[in-house]
């Protein structure tokens, strides 16, 4: 008889509406594989992307999914089972990761349920020094920050660019953060900071306190006046946001500098970039738990933290949508198993 759980499922594309707390067949460990019994999991923008069934691409590039699937990829939680050929983990482990991502990123990685199956691959020991909401928190944004600023680590092909990704060395560089109050800004602000740049956070004005505290030596309230009127001769400038008109961070950019787009999508200066002789890079982020282990220690030993928007219950995961759904979060949003 197939055990069961408790998951947050997708029947059909929509709103927040749609996800449905319910039951469902509880996972099995298979070859290279660990089961992980979810103590929290956290919302990341591929998740609402997913959910409201990828309508901003064009319809030949949109998921056709085999319904019902399980949104989530960042987890934390304690292995309860350990398959054939995993020798780095036992059952008792406190671990957190990213699920099979960008494997299943049209499918969902299922870490919205009370177990999900993990290769050990993607997997880490949880930092002692945090709890399971803040480790859930960490993968996707930790990972992205340290694939464009400190290691790449791996050698697949960009879907974004023809050529690899390559981390600019920071030391005693200007670093400016646009989004630095979000899930992957607040991360870049932080460990720009540890590779020894001067930061400066673009931010709406009620996180400019957080960012102080977070290290950035600057603060722009984009309500009040735009990054590109203000600053001149930065070395990096790092765009957490996209959408509209990424292209006047050029302005910002010494000759020689950097952009980096976290979300590419719809940038279209690089005729303009490539005649001022600035470099314009993206990276897609890779589940990598030899990556997480190395920035871990940072959450460790506090030199950086992972901010905390708000937490819902795993069976509230609609109204979680919600809030992330609304913007200007501070941080991540997390769902809890209780």
């Amino acid at each position: 008889m197939t055990e069961m759980m408790k998951a947050v499922r997708l029947h059909e594309f929509g709103g927040p509406e749609v996800l449905r707390y319910e039951g469902a067949p509880r996972p099995v460990a298979e070859q290279g594989e660990v089961l992980v019994r979810v103590h929290a999991a956290s919302l990341n923008p591929p998740d609402l992307y997913l959910r409201d069934g990828y309508r901003a691409l064009p319809p030949e590039w949109r998921p056709s999914p085999v319904f019902p699937l399980i949104l989530g990829t960042d987890i934390s939680g304690i292995v309860t089972a350990v398959a054939d050929g995993v020798r780095a983990f036992g059952v008792g482990d406190e671990v957190y990761g990213m699920v099979r991502f960008p494997h299943d990123l049209m499918t969902g990685s299922n870490a919205y349920a009370d177990y999900v199956k993990v290769p050990a691959s993607d997997l880490a020991l949880k930092p002692k020094g945090i709890d399971h909401v803040q480790a859930a928190a960490a993968p996707m944004s930790l990972l992205t920050t340290w694939q464009f600023l400190v290691e790449l680590g791996h050698n697949e092909p960009n879907p974004f660019q023809d050529f690899h990704h390559a981390p600019a060395p920071l030391e005693g560089k200007t670093v400016l953060v646009n989004g630095a109050a979000g899930g992957v800004g607040h991360l870049m602000v932080q460990v720009a900071k540890w590779k020894g740049a001067r930061v400066i956070a673009v931010a709406s004005g009620r996180h400019e306190m957080l960012l102080a505290n977070l290290g950035a030596d600057a603060f722009i309230d984009y309500t009040k006046q735009s990054a590109e009127t203000v600053m001149r001769n930065v070395d990096l400038v790092i765009d957490a946001v996209g959408g509209s008109n990424m292209e006047r961070f050029l302005n910002v950019i010494k000759k020689g500098g950097a952009l980096y787009l976290v979300n590419p999508l719809g940038f279209s200066g690089h005729e303009e970039a490539q005649r001022r002789g600035i470099i314009v890079s993206t990276a897609q982020v890779r589940s990598n738990g030899a990556q997480l282990a190395k920035a871990g220690r940072l959450l460790d030993d506090g030199t950086i933290r992972v901010v905390i928007d708000s937490t819902f219950p795993m069976a509230e995961a609609s109204a979680a949508h919600g809030r992330a759904g609304r913007g200007s979060m501070q941080g991540k949003v997390v769902l809890v198993n209780e």
